[in-house]
C-alpha cells in the first residue's frame, strides 16, 4: 500500500468518525424529554381509538386527568389495566382518565381494550408526535396527572401497580381531584 493510498483512507475513516460524532451530538441535542413536575401539559389533540373523532387535552380544562401512554405488546401495562378500569370507576365524576396507544396496529391496541375491559376513552398517537414529541415518552407504562389548572402534579415512569408508584399515584389522584 502506497503512502498516499494510506494516508487517504486515514482521512476517510477520520472522517467517518466525525460524521458519526456529530450525528450523536444532533440527536442528544434533539431528544425530546418528559415535561417536568409542575409544568402545564403539553396540548394535543388525537383521533379516538374506538368510533370517529378527536380529543383535546385542552377540552378537559378544568378537570383533573389521568394521561396514561400504554401499548398492547406492554405486559406491565397488562397487569395495571385493571386498576386504571377500577380507578376510573371510583374517580370517574371528579378526574377524567385518557389511555394514548403507543405504537400499535389499531387492531392489537382495539384487542388490548376489549380484553382488558377498558371503558375510558383510549386515543391513537399513530405519528408519535405526542408520545415522544411533546411527552418525551421512551417506555410504557407512563402515566401524567394533570391537575384542574393544566399542570402535571405526577409522572408516574412506570406501570401504578409498582408499590412505589401505586403510592405516588393514589397522592396524586387525591391532590388533582381535591
Amino acid at each position: 500500500m502506497t503512502r498516499r493510498l494510506k494516508l487517504s483512507a486515514q482521512v476517510v475513516a477520520l472522517a467517518a468518525v466525525a460524521g458519526l460524532l456529530a450525528l450523536l451530538v444532533w440527536q442528544l441535542g434533539h431528544q425530546h424529554h418528559a415535561p417536568r413536575v409542575g409544568a402545564v401539559a403539553p396540548s394535543f389533540t388525537l383521533r379516538r381509538l374506538e368510533g370517529s373523532g378527536t380529543v383535546s387535552l385542552s377540552a378537559y380544562r378544568g378537570k383533573a386527568v389521568v394521561l396514561n401512554f400504554w401499548a398492547s405488546w406492554c405486559n406491565p401495562c397488562k397487569s395495571e389495566a385493571k386498576v386504571l378500569q377500577r380507578d376510573w370507576t371510583q374517580y370517574r365524576d371528579r378526574v377524567v382518565f385518557l389511555g394514548v396507544d403507543y405504537h400499535d396496529l389499531s387492531s392489537d391496541a382495539r384487542r388490548f381494550v376489549d380484553v382488558h375491559g377498558l371503558t375510558f376513552p383510549m386515543l391513537d398517537d399513530g405519528s408519535g408526535n405526542v408520545t415522544h414529541g411533546k411527552y418525551g415518552i421512551t417506555q410504557v407504562p407512563e402515566t401524567f396527572v394533570v391537575s384542574r389548572t393544566g399542570r402535571i402534579v405526577a409522572h408516574l415512569a412506570g406501570p401504578i401497580t409498582n408499590p412505589t408508584f401505586a403510592a405516588e399515584f393514589r397522592s396524586a389522584l387525591a391532590k388533582a381531584a381535591a
